[in-house]
């Protein structure tokens, strides 16, 4: 047991806090007459009625301060008993322990991935902070835009891992379907996304409300997918290609069944998988054969540490920790990632994310493994190594491995098959021929001059040398790639060129601009309209002048400037980050690895861009891993290695010469280095020879280590405990409103909890005496009960993702804005999230918010089930306004709403606690026994004089201010990211005759 002092010292800080604050009440509400010296001979001053039982001031004695501070004694020990509580348990801990199993595992899993998005949200501000700082805008409010779409889009990917690890699977799937010899089977199929709805608008809209919402076009519908025949055997990889867009992820969520159940599209035809109709089947109920990579797996881990996020799957399924234990040990082994098993996933490099992604992938040892763009994020040793684990689990393990890449001839040693995507349809292709890009050496500049020169940079950052002996010079109209493996430093050697500290070797002739890595952080607006109006006012430019260069970069393509930034394709979100931070021509103009992502047509569009700038005389150098895309440019190259620029030594791989070490190499026993995947014992795993003559039970709870023909079949490692299902799914109600029904009585009860005072007086005297405790008791058991009776409605992954990351939002505004003047920026986002999502996920993220928050600062104590109540109710509130209202009427009634909101906050805290902070013996105290309207009186004086006159009145300033500069924005950001709902009715009644069957 660890004791950790920050609880500690923030409780010793609130008793003290109390002990003061006991005195103040006692001299402002003449409770300090006690005898003893007179220390300040205060008029006394009694208020007429119906408060005439209260005086202000009086003389203070030095008796009566005495009293005070003895008085506030008991409730002072208590809050650092509480505080030596939180400082010697980590309550988050409990959070992982809670959600294997129990009656609240859906909201402890909310909760453990609120606190993993913890850290994942301070890089989040931490890297919109730098994109504000290189725009040129102040951080403010509006920075809370950008900081918002990475969470909701980290939640979407969070809810995407959830679904495909079985999160609220059902025990009906406990053996495949078929031999499986064709484990992929497709057949006059077609897979397409129902119409989305518009970015400001939500399920709850009616249909001509749907068609435009404040000005605000329809999103664009993903394009479908038509499929005449795909059947890929076991054992084989097989590569799909194609343009961005064009649908190679719509085949893959198609396949792993989030298409049809998360996404709200369909899918006509045969599509078969792991022998199940994919149609019948959600994802979480075929999680056990069919393993899922999506694009970008950083943003989608929803544990702290590698070792959680292999084991997440079986954890879900309620699988023995023993067996987790053993089973995480043999994938990573295999895989190669032992030495990464305790590391934050945070701290982990984008191809060491990929290596771990795959082994949470195939730690349930699937039949299918899809993958999504496994390439995009890597240099080459890292390709080379992602390669290697993919073609061992096809030719090794026996996995049938379907990729999507653009970076197709990477997979030249390893591919079986190749498809591509053309015209809307997947049609059989063939090995993409590697040709070297032509160097043509450094594109001609004439008449250039010089505009940026740097000798002998260092740049370091928690005692870590990032760049060092950095020297490099521009002129103007050229265009240079800095080229080097990941971690070499490109990325901060950039930041440090366009924002450089004092006293940086740094000479720029004028102005530097930064397109960072994560462009997207630079879009603060709900249109694409806004965003380059507001580049062109930054610019001081004529307004259209940003757009017309965004049409000349798009090749003439005008973009509707109604739609959101993030509703535009990569290639045209990439060019908008560049028109945004071009606009008033900078002299230098440095873009973080330009292509990332991008296919073949994308990657033209901003090499049009680049050129575009370097002919208007602007100096381009930009970051990359793409060989080929820097030589087509005709780029001057700087290699960049260990920090230090020009590089000592060459790249590994030469300029548009992809090197790619022999695949076999990494799967020889003699030649492995540690963290290198290993796959020679695999194939003893699955050694047909070994094999029993397969057997597949239909329907069966049995657990049977029985392999179909063509299945990979490993050693098992199951005990009665690891069985398909076990401990994943909880009951239904045999009441859908009995949940309910607890739920609302348990709120009663809380708000009996919070009017104690007042229910008291309605008792006898004899059972009066108890009920303070009895309130101190029922409210977290009221809190305990709200969760468990809503536990069982949460089925939903996304809406378990959004409760989390939102919830880790709105923790960290509440610990960086209470208590300032009473500036409570947390109730901005809980009224615009319940707003979105409705009163049942406004009332659990305003338990959410206060209970991460708390385990945050160590603040858990008596008062917190009365926060989260009291926020809870804040959010659910605004769930249930009327719901037809939009545009600025919206806005306003919002903000009406936060004024009452934190005013009725403010009365409803002060009313439970007003007793135990005042103590007895002033004119505001409460009395036992007294009548109702004295007490009543004698509160709100408090209340008055105490919060509502300050705290609360700032609190409602501060929730009006911020719900309009950013609730347009936020509300957008919110509903773009509400589920879509599939519709689909006769899917879930063939699912439902389906399970009839089984």
């Amino acid at each position: 047991m660890t004791l950790r002092p920050a609880p500690l010292r923030a409780a010793a800080i609130l008793a003290a806090v109390f002990i003061g604050a006991r005195v103040v009440y006692r001299i402002l509400f003449d409770g300090t007459d006690a005898g003893g010296p007179v220390l300040m001979p205060l008029p006394a001053m009694r208020l007429p009625e119906p408060f005439a039982h209260v005086v202000l001031l009086g003389p203070v004695t030095a008796g009566g301060l005495g009293d005070a501070v003895a008085s506030a004694i008991p409730i002072a020990a208590l809050i650092l008993a509480f505080g030596v509580l939180n400082a010697l348990v980590d309550v988050s801990r409990g959070f992982a322990v809670l959600a294997r199993r129990g009656p609240l595992r859906a909201v402890a899993r909310m909760l453990a991935i609120a606190w993993a998005t913890l850290p994942a949200l301070a890089d989040a501000v931490r890297s919109v902070r730098f994109a504000f700082r290189v725009r040129g805008e102040r951080f403010g409010a509006r920075a809370l835009v950008p900081i918002l779409e990475r969470t909701l889009e980290r939640a979407s990917s969070v809810a995407a891992a959830l679904e495909l690890r079985g999160f609220g699977a059902t025990p009906r799937v406990t053996s495949l379907a078929a031999d499986c010899v064709r484990p992929v089977v497709i057949r006059d199929a077609a897979f397409a996304y129902a119409a989305a709805r518009p970015s400001g608008s939500s399920r709850h809209d009616p249909p001509d409300a749907a068609a435009d919402r404040d000005g605000r076009a329809d999103h664009p519908t993903p394009p479908g997918l038509r499929i005449g025949e795909f059947a890929p055997p076991v054992g084989s990889l097989t590569v799909v290609t194609g343009e961005t867009g064009a649908g190679k992820s719509t085949l893959l969520r198609g396949l792993a069944g989030l298409l049809s159940h998360v996404d709200g599209g369909s899918i006509d035809g045969l599509v078969r998988i792991a022998g199940f109709d994919r149609v019948c089947l959600p994802p979480r109920d075929t999680s056990r054969f069919v393993g899922v990579v999506l694009q970008n797996p950083r943003e989608a881990f929803a544990t702290e540490r590698v070792r959680d996020e292999i084991g997440l799957a079986l954890e879900l399924r309620g699988v023995a920790s023993v067996i987790v234990s053993a089973r995480i040990a043999e994938v990573a082994e295999h895989v190669g990632v032992v030495h990464l098993l305790d590391r934050p996933v945070r701290t982990l490099s984008a191809g060491e994310a990929t290596l771990v992604a795959i082994a949470a992938a195939v730690v349930e040892r699937p039949i299918v493994l899809l993958v999504d763009e496994p390439l995009a994020d890597l240099d080459v040793e890292a390709r080379t190594r992602v390669i290697a684990v993919l073609d061992a689990l096809a030719h090794t393990a026996g996995v049938c491995v379907v990729v999507a890449e653009h970076r197709a001839a990477a997979f030249l040693p390893a591919a079986d098959a190749w498809w591509a995507i053309e015209d809307g349809a997947l049609v059989p292709g063939s090995a993409p021929v590697r040709v070297a890009a032509r160097v043509s050496g450094p594109r001609p500049v004439s008449g250039s001059r010089r505009v940026l020169d740097v000798a002998d940079l260092a740049v370091e950052r928690d005692r870590s040398v990032l760049v060092r002996a950095a020297s490099l010079a521009l002129d103007s109209g050229e265009i240079v790639a800095l080229v080097g493996p990941n971690g070499a430093g490109k990325s901060t050697l950039l930041a440090a060129l366009a924002l450089p500290a004092t006293g940086m070797p740094v000479v720029a002739a004028g102005r530097v601009a930064l397109v960072p890595d994560a462009s997207d952080d630079l879009f603060t607006r709900d249109t694409v309209g806004a965003e380059l109006d507001a580049a062109d006012r930054r610019a001081r430019a004529v307004r259209g002048t940003s757009a017309a260069r965004l049409a000349r970069l798009l090749g003439g393509e005008r973009v509707d400037p109604r739609r959101h930034p993030r509703d535009l394709s990569a290639g045209q979100r990439r060019c908008l980050a560049i028109t945004v931070q071009s606009a008033g021509d900078p002299q230098v103009l440095l873009i973080d690895e330009p292509t990332r992502g991008l296919d073949a047509s994308a990657r033209g569009l901003v090499a049009h861009a680049l050129r575009e700038a370097a002919d208007a005389g602007t100096a381009v150098l930009f970051a990359t891993h793409d060989a080929d895309f820097a030589a087509a440019l005709g780029a001057r190259i700087l290699p960049m290695h260990s920090g230090v620029v020009p590089a000592a030594r060459a790249p590994e791989t030469p300029p548009g010469q992809p090197r790619f070490d022999s695949l076999r190499s990494l799967n020889d026993p003699q030649d492995v280095s540690p963290g290198q995947p290993r796959f020679d014992s695999l194939r003893s795993l699955n050694d047909p020879q070994d094999a029993p003559h397969p057997v597949v039970e239909r329907g069966s709870a049995s657990d049977r280590d029985e392999t179909p023909p063509g299945q990979p079949r490993f050693d098992s490692l199951r005990s009665r405990n690891d069985r398909p299902g076990s401990g994943s799914a909880r009951p239904r109600s045999p009441r859908h409103w009995l949940p309910l029904v607890a739920s609302a009585a348990a709120n009663l009860v809380a708000l009996a909890a919070f009017c104690w005072p007042f229910v008291a007086d309605a008792l006898p005297t004899e059972a009066a005496a108890a009920v303070p405790f009895a309130a101190l008791a029922l409210a977290p058991l009221a809190a305990i009960a709200v969760a468990a009776s809503l536990d069982g409605t949460v089925r939903s992954a996304h809406t378990i993702a959004l409760l989390g990351v939102l919830a880790a939002v709105g923790a960290a505004v509440r610990i960086a804005s209470s208590g300032v003047g009473g500036v409570e920026a947390v109730f901005i986002l809980l009224i615009l999230a319940g707003r979105a999502f409705g009163a049942r996920f406004g009332l659990l993220l305003g338990v959410a918010t206060i209970a991460i928050s708390s385990v945050m600062w160590g603040g858990i104590g008596p008062w917190t089930p009365f926060q989260m109540f009291a926020c809870a109710w804040v959010g659910a509130g605004a769930g249930i306004l009327p719901r037809r209202v939009r545009g600025w009427a919206e806005i306003w009634m919002l903000c009406a709403y936060g004024v009452l909101a934190s005013y009725l906050f403010g009365l409803l805290l002060n009313l439970w606690f007003w007793p135990f902070a005042v103590g007895a013996g002033t004119g505001i105290s409460y009395v036992p026994g007294a009548p109702i309207g004295q007490n009543l009186a004698s509160f709100l004086v408090y209340s008055l004089i105490t919060s509502t006159l300050s705290w609360d009145t700032l609190r409602a300033i501060t929730t009006v201010v911020g719900v309009v500069v950013i609730g347009r924005a936020v509300l957008a950001s919110l509903r773009r990211a509400k589920p879509i709902a599939s519709p689909a009715p006769a899917r879930a009644a063939k699912a439902e005759a389906f399970s009839r069957a089984r």
